[in-house]
């Protein structure tokens, strides 16, 4: 058992009729069958067509379309009023520079290109000097027309400005966002897939903006589960669905609910968690059926007064809202559970005492300072919460509440409790952790029944000195006071199950406890121990001992006599070695040893048959252990911060190994002997501190089953093709390297969630990441990125940076045209033979080109273009628009490379 019980949640509750409502609106195992509807594209789709609504003006003029949080942050950052005068701009100045000025200019171009074999290049180059010179400044300064300012690039007289670039980038973002897709409707011939028996839909997540009108056909329907969507209205079709008895719709849009929803007679459970809802009409009080209701996080302010009319209603749920009570809510006769948590409500509603069969009251998370005298009338309660309030003191009316069973206060200013306490004798329960308390009243001894005890957090340099007297107590929690000793009377707590009193000052553990026969947990980490606790040996039923964070500098022989033990951690103390005494713990399913002085294994470890997770990092391990390749049943090892430097082969013995840990220590180079670990499924070579690693192998494609591969903080220049191969890879972790592009393989990664690329050297990304459609966590941040611009990549939205991509490859494929076009009008004659050796080109292809009389020299160069275009298929256009870049200038035709960059980069700038 954990520490500290965990808050009850309204549909965890064990009462007649709630188990219904938990089984009606759980998520079972047959509801996994029925994903057949991509529910990851049809969320992207939704919310870009949220997005889109947002840039159109409303129809009614008053209608506000509320977006995700990440895409109105994107939208915030984009100017888009300025953008779109800036390219209006643009475009104008290039129509007017469609006259005399830029005839001059292409007739230049064309000069240039067409009779470059009969001129001298550096009279040419002379002459276009002479050209640009002529050229208006203010020309230049008002209109700066992207083709010249190309141009002038291209021949290295100016830069291009970045405002172009951040123009281009926003435009290409906010049509990415326009043309995107709406969500596909549910018809109604599919509606029968996601039916999960006759009476039941189950439609939960995907992506719906709308109940789909096929549903209310459906006469017979009893069930009907639309959690987790995007609507925002019920239609009044609801009301034709007369047999509905469970309607559950949390997690969606709503703003309020239609009348029409009345006439739902046989309606018992409504969830409405997670909407918008701020009231509810006045027919709601006709469902006189209705048993429970929850509405939790909506946005409630004034009770609704038709909820006071619901007589059979016994579970309401109205957490997190901000509502005040009315007095005449004591008419809710039967409600038998209320939950009021987190509503800011500062005074206790003394209406709610006077609800005749409340069971449970939770007011957690509130402001309450007192409670009233009135809540004596609260004659059937069994469980109040009132966790996280601020109280500071509590009223000895409290004490005449003789059915309690559950109290708790946790999370308060209390410094108190009165002698009363006694009063409480079916209390099973209390929780008096995160308060002022120094002291206890004894007379809390005195509630025979109490089971559960939470101290934490307090002030106690003592425990209760009648503990001992609670015959029942199964668990005591005592952490993070000032215990300097556990009392010997703890030996007569036989019952104990869990005891907790870490983050005390303990020095010693009384060997009396080995009489708590029962005990089953115990956690004494961060106190002051110096010796491992003899008495916790002969605890033969303790399976989970916590003793991290003390100063034990050995492990005991008799520890062998813990034979049920199946958690261990003594990470933080003084071991300065494994020993051999923990090998004969043949249960232990979990052990700890970090943060010690351990630099060896012993060979018995092998006994250790059913340890799963070992955990040794922040050591002094110089050698990988090879004694630990004979634990074939390891599931995780982490070694990380140590000193480590090679991988024994041996390794590969771990065949069940899925969580390998190796940051931070001090490989040369990748260990490739861990890619013969076919098992794994996670593997972290995070080398923040560590030497960092220059390349990733081959090999590590044969980690076929790898779910999650960090390596961040490395030196990688490059990821390996193999990475493709990893078909089951959801999260690579990159960080902080030096990777300028991923392998054409990436895109095979189908199943890829979570990328994180920050602070690398990413120029561009590659075209097709539209096929990895399951990516929802990105990050780019750090690159020098240009294609797409750092602005898209912002949003870590993919469908807007596919978008860009896929509108870029079109840009491309024009430009590379163009390119050819350029370069087979202006290669001379005496360079074709040597530029088609530089495009590596057979010879005997060459002899055939050139043999050829029918084509003339442009031809001729067209077709040996088309050869090497052909032959490097595997490139992108842009790639092969780079390539030819490199060749001209290898084949030393600079005019030709300065003529081809200038209508690379006009090319790209008129198109965004």
């Amino acid at each position: 058992m954990s520490g500290e019980k965990e808050e009850d949640q309204p549909l965890g509750i064990n009462s007649e009729g709630v188990n219904e409502v938990s089984r009606g609106l759980s998520e079972n195992g047959r509801t996994q069958s029925l994903e057949k509807i991509n529910a990851t594209q049809k969320s992207s789709s939704s919310l870009q067509e949220r997005v889109k609504k947002q840039s159109e003006p409303s129809v009614n003029g008053n209608e506000i379309l509320e977006t995700d949080t990440d895409v109105l942050e994107t939208d915030r950052k984009l100017d888009i009023s300025q953008s779109k005068s800036a390219l209006e701009m643009t475009s104008s100045v290039h129509e007017e520079m469609s006259g005399e000025f830029q005839e001059r200019l292409t007739e230049q171009v064309t000069e240039s290109s067409s009779g470059v074999s009969q001129r001298d290049p550096e009279k040419d180059a002379k002459e276009k000097l002479e050209t640009i010179k002529k050229i208006s400044a203010v020309l230049m300064s008002e209109a700066k027309d992207t083709e010249i300012i190309a141009y002038l690039y291209a021949e290295g007289l100016t830069d291009i400005p970045t405002e172009f670039f951040e123009g281009r980038a926003r435009k290409s973002l906010l049509q990415s966002i326009e043309s995107a897709t709406i969500p596909q409707k549910v018809s109604t011939d599919i509606l029968s897939e996601m039916m999960l028996d006759d009476s039941a839909i189950q439609l939960n997540a995907k992506g719906l903006v709308e109940i789909p009108t096929g549903i209310f056909d459906l006469k017979m329907l009893n069930y009907l589960y639309l959690n987790n969507n995007l609507i925002r209205t019920i239609p009044k079709g609801i009301a034709l669905l007369t047999n509905l008895e469970i309607l559950s719709m949390e997690g969606n849009l709503l703003t309020s609910l239609p009348p029409e929803i009345s006439l739902l007679q046989n309606l018992r459970t409504l969830n409405l968690n997670r909407n918008q809802i701020s009231h509810l009409p006045n027919e709601f009080s006709k469902l006189s059926r209705l048993r429970y209701l929850l509405m939790s996080r909506n946005k409630i302010e004034q009770f609704p007064s038709a909820l006071e009319k619901l007589e059979n209603l016994e579970i309401l749920d109205l957490s997190e809202n901000q509502v005040t009570l009315p007095e005449s809510m004591a008419n809710m006769k039967n409600l038998n559970m209320l939950y009021l948590i987190a509503n800011k409500i500062s005074i206790f509603p003394k209406s709610l005492c006077y609800l005749p069969k409340l069971h449970k009251l939770n007011l957690s998370e509130n402001q309450i300072q007192s409670l009233p005298k009135e809540i004596k009338e609260l004659k059937t309660l069994k469980e109040l919460l009132l966790t996280n309030n601020k109280l500071t003191f509590l009223p000895v009316q409290l004490f005449q509440l003789k059915e309690i069973e559950k109290l708790r206060l946790d999370g308060n200013q209390l410094e108190s409790l009165s002698d009363k306490v006694e009063n409480l004798k079916k209390l099973r329960e209390l929780n008096l952790a995160k308060n002022l308390f120094k002291n206890i009243t004894d007379n809390i001894c005195r509630c025979p029944m109490l089971e559960f005890l939470n101290f934490n957090d307090n002030q106690f340099k003592k425990l209760p000195a009648n503990l001992y007297k609670l015959k029942y107590l199964k668990e005591l929690h005592f952490s993070r006071n000032q215990l300097i000793l556990l009392d010997e009377q703890i030996a007569f707590v036989k019952e104990l199950s869990v005891l907790e009193m870490s983050g005390n000052a303990l020095m010693y553990i009384p060997v009396e406890i080995k009489s708590c026969t029962e005990i089953t947990q115990v956690d004494l980490s961060c106190n002051k121990l110096t010796l491992f606790p003899m008495g916790l040996c002969a605890l033969v039923a303790l399976k989970h001992l916590n003793l991290s964070g003390n100063y034990i500098s050995e492990i005991t022989t008799e520890i062998s006599f813990i034979k049920n033990l199946q958690y261990l951690n003594v990470s933080k103390n003084k071991l300065p070695s494994f020993s051999i005494h923990l090998c004969t713990l043949s249960k232990l399913n979990y052990l700890d040893l970090s943060n010690n002085e351990i630099s060896s294994i012993p060979t018995d470890v092998y006994k250790m048959k059913a340890l799963r997770v070992l955990l040794l990092h922040h050591n002094k391990f110089i050698l990988f252990p090879r004694e630990l390749c004979a634990l074939h049943q390891l599931k995780a090892l982490d070694l990380s911060e140590n000193k480590i430097q090679l991988i024994s082969s041996e390794i590969k013995e771990l065949q069940e190994l899925k969580d390998l840990n190796l940051s931070n220590n001090n490989f040369p180079s990748f260990p490739t002997e861990i890619c013969q670990i076919s098992s794994l499924q996670r593997l972290t070579l995070c080398q923040k501190n560590g030497q960092k690693l220059k390349f990733l192998p081959e090999e590590i494609s044969k980690l076929v089953v790898l779910k999650e591969l960090d390596v961040s903080y490395n030196e990688l220049e490059e990821m390996p093709e193999g990475i493709g191969e990893i078909k089951s890879l959801v999260t690579l972790i990159a960080n902080n390297n030096c990777l300028t592009k991923l392998p054409l393989s990436f895109s095979s990664l189908h199943n890829l969630q979570c990328l994180n690329l920050k602070e690398n050297k990413m120029l561009c990304l590659p075209s097709d990441m539209h096929l990895l459609l399951g990516l929802k966590d990105i990050n780019f941040d750090g690159n020098a990125l240009i294609r797409p611009p750092t602005e898209v990549c912002k949003g870590k939205q993919l469908i807007p940076i596919t978008h860009y991509l896929e509108s870029a490859d079109k840009t491309d494929e024009k430009i590379l045209e163009k390119v050819l076009k350029t370069i087979a009008t202006g290669i001379p004659f005496e360079h074709f033979e040597f530029f088609c050796e530089k495009l590596k080109l057979n010879s005997g292809i060459i002899k055939s080109i050139e043999n050829n009389r029918t084509l003339l020299l442009e031809e001729k160069v067209s077709q040996a273009l088309n050869y090497w275009k052909t032959a490097n298929q595997g490139l992108t256009p842009s790639a092969m628009t780079d390539q030819l870049i490199r060749i001209l200038t290898m084949t030393g035709l600079y005019y030709l490379t300065n003529k081809v960059k200038a209508v690379k980069l006009c090319s790209k700038i008129v198109k965004f």
